[in-house]
């Protein structure tokens, strides 16, 4: 079964990277965005597991971002991630499933 894992981050650039890295492993569905719009459109049509909330949102946008998130995905882990190789990258989200 796949891990649905959103991500969402404000620069375009890291935006494709993690797009690449989540999408690199069988077992995971990475959906990576830049624009809030887009990613709870997308929560609101498909089952998310895991929530990642990556650079550039501003602590206020940062709490109603995970409102909004909790109200269409009650079940999805959020968890904030800022960087680091693509080892740190799994080791966060394997934590975060737990």
């Amino acid at each position: 079964m796949q891990t649905n894992i959103l991500y969402i981050g404000r620069d375009p650039e890291i935006t494709v990277v993690m797009n690449r890295l989540l999408n690199a492993r069988p077992e995971w569905k990475g959906l990576c965005f830049c624009t809030d719009d887009e990613a709870l459109a997308v929560c609101s049509t498909q089952h998310i597991d895991l929530i990642l909330l990556g650079n550039g949102i501003e602590d206020e946008e940062e709490s109603q971002l995970r409102n909004k998130l909790q109200a269409l995905c009650p079940n999805a882990k959020i968890i904030q991630h800022y960087g680091g190789g693509s080892g740190l990258l799994y080791g966060e989200i394997m934590t975060a499933l737990g």
